[in-house]
Order: C-alpha cells, then sequence, then structure tokens
C-alpha cells in the first residue's frame, strides 16, 4: 500500500503491481481497491495493475464530504496517474468507479487508453441505488464477520451458486471487524454525499459515452443487475457496436470479474488496448 496527497491535503491510498500496459482499477461507491484481488489472480504479467482508494475509502484519508463527488474522485484519479509519471493508462471501472472512468475519458481523453465498465453506464437506474443507499453508513447489526457472510446471499440480490468462502472473502471487504462489533471500511459520511446526491433528478450521461468514440471499450453486466437495466445495455451496444460485451449469469450488481466470461471480455478488451497502442507506434 502506498500513498500520495491530493491537491486539498487529503492522503489517498493505492496499489501498483507488475509491470507493463497501465490498468487504472477504480472501485464502487463503498469499495475500494481490494475489489480487483479477484481478477488481479487472472491478469497477465505484462499489465500493471493500480488500485485506487478514493478519498474516505479503504486505506485513503477521510474528507470534507463535499468533496466526496465523481467529479472531485475523477481528479483524484488522474492525480494519481500524475503522482505515477503515467501519461496514459486503461481505466477499469466498478459501478461509481466506472462512471469516474467515463468522465476521464470524455474530459481528458489524452489520459485514456480504453475504457472497461463493469456493471455501470449513462444510466443508472434508482431503484438500485436506493437499495445501495438502504445500507450506505450503517454499522451491521451483527457482532463478527462469520455472521455477515452467512447473510450476504440474501442481502445480495441475482447473486447465485455462490461457494460460502466467496461470501467470507465478500464480507472481509464490506466490513472490519473491531472489539465485539463490525464496523465499516469507509467514512460514514458517504451517506451524507450520496443522500445529496439521490435528492435532484440522475443525470444522464449519454454525452460522456459518445465522447468515448474511437477508444477500445468494454462492457460487463450482471444479468440480474438492478442498476444497469438491459435497455441500458442494449443502447450502449447500439452505439458502439465494436464494444466488447459480456452478461454474467447467476449475477447482480456487481460482477466479481473472475467470472469467466468476465475475464474472456477483460482479456479481449486488453488486447484490443494493446492493438491500438501499436497501431498508434506504427503511425509514428
Amino acid at each position: 500500500m502506498h500513498r500520495f496527497k491530493a491537491g486539498d491535503g487529503t492522503f489517498l491510498a493505492y496499489r501498483d503491481t507488475g509491470r507493463g500496459l497501465p490498468l487504472l482499477a477504480l472501485a464502487g461507491l463503498t469499495r475500494d481497491g481490494r475489489d480487483f484481488d479477484y481478477l488481479a489472480r487472472h491478469l497477465p504479467e505484462d499489465v500493471r495493475l493500480i488500485r485506487l482508494d478514493s478519498r474516505g475509502r479503504g486505506g485513503s484519508g477521510w474528507a470534507d464530504p463535499a468533496t466526496y463527488t465523481v467529479a472531485q474522485e475523477a481528479g483524484d484519479a488522474v492525480a494519481l496517474l500524475d503522482h505515477l509519471g503515467i501519461d496514459r493508462a486503461a481505466i477499469l471501472g466498478s459501478s461509481r468507479g466506472g462512471l469516474l472512468g467515463l468522465v476521464i475519458a470524455a474530459t481528458q481523453p489524452s489520459r485514456v487508453l480504453g475504457l472497461c465498465l463493469n456493471d455501470v453506464g449513462p444510466v443508472v437506474e434508482r431503484d438500485g441505488l436506493q437499495r445501495i443507499g438502504t445500507y450506505i453508513g450503517i454499522e451491521p447489526a451483527v457482532a463478527d464477520l462469520d455472521e455477515v457472510a452467512d447473510r450476504m446471499p440474501a442481502a445480495m440480490p441475482g447473486f447465485h451458486g455462490v461457494p460460502p468462502m466467496r461470501w467470507a472473502e465478500e464480507a472481509i471487504r464490506h466490513y472490519v471487524q473491531l472489539d465485539g462489533r463490525l464496523g465499516l471500511p469507509y467514512d460514514p459520511a458517504l451517506r451524507l454525499a450520496f443522500e445529496t446526491a439521490m435528492a435532484t433528478p440522475l443525470p444522464e450521461l449519454w454525452t460522456l459515452f459518445d465522447a468515448c468514440q474511437g477508444l477500445p471499450l468494454a462492457l460487463i453486466r450482471g444479468e440480474a443487475s438492478d442498476v444497469l437495466a438491459r435497455a441500458t445495455a442494449q443502447e450502449m451496444r447500439r452505439r458502439r457496436p465494436d464494444m466488447i460485451f459480456a452478461e454474467i449469469p447467476d449475477r447482480g450488481h456487481i460482477p466479481f470479474l473472475d467470472e469467466p466470461e468476465a475475464l474472456r471480455a477483460i482479456e479481449d478488451w486488453l488486447a484490443a488496448v494493446g492493438q491500438a497502442c501499436a497501431a498508434e507506434r506504427a503511425a509514428g
């Protein structure tokens, strides 16, 4: 785990492993870089995986809740690339992390080699967000991680056939074991930022998506997702017929990214990014 200071003085944590094509992985609203542990085991050796804990999450410092915004967090991600001296990177974004990727690709396209979206798109379903909002910033009533793991299958709609060991791994990523109780691995004030965002109509981001024209794109969708509607995924594919797409059976929001279908899509997308880079070099 490494740390650097953002422009407002907040210390941000990140992991940086491997060598080769820079792959910046951005996690969801209450998640952190550990979400990509499952994928990391399967990545090619020539990929440099960089995982940012967004402000207020994981190992990063807590900040003014007013800065827990997509715009600020996208800026933090670019600041990390600057800190590492990386001009361009491929971006893999899960849920909110995908929105950060869309913002970066649209506003600073010269920094992005390609974009892979995990169960998120230009339209985010309010019902799915409201379900997530029921637990943001709230410590569980149970006292240990084992009990959380036992309850997770019922709390994660759309997930089927997940072995108990995976739920145990997930429990560790969602909560922190304290003395006689469970805590949160993020700033509970994220709830304030969430409620502020939900107080107004959710914007549609098709302009940002269309601005990704020319970038290698991939979309992974949980078959039972309540955050990324099938109709939205279909419209994304209509606008970008070349976009690599995988729908993951027995998964809701968000797929773990080590499912065979997800791994194939990511492998194909990384290959497309590599080919685009080679074509640029050949063109001089």
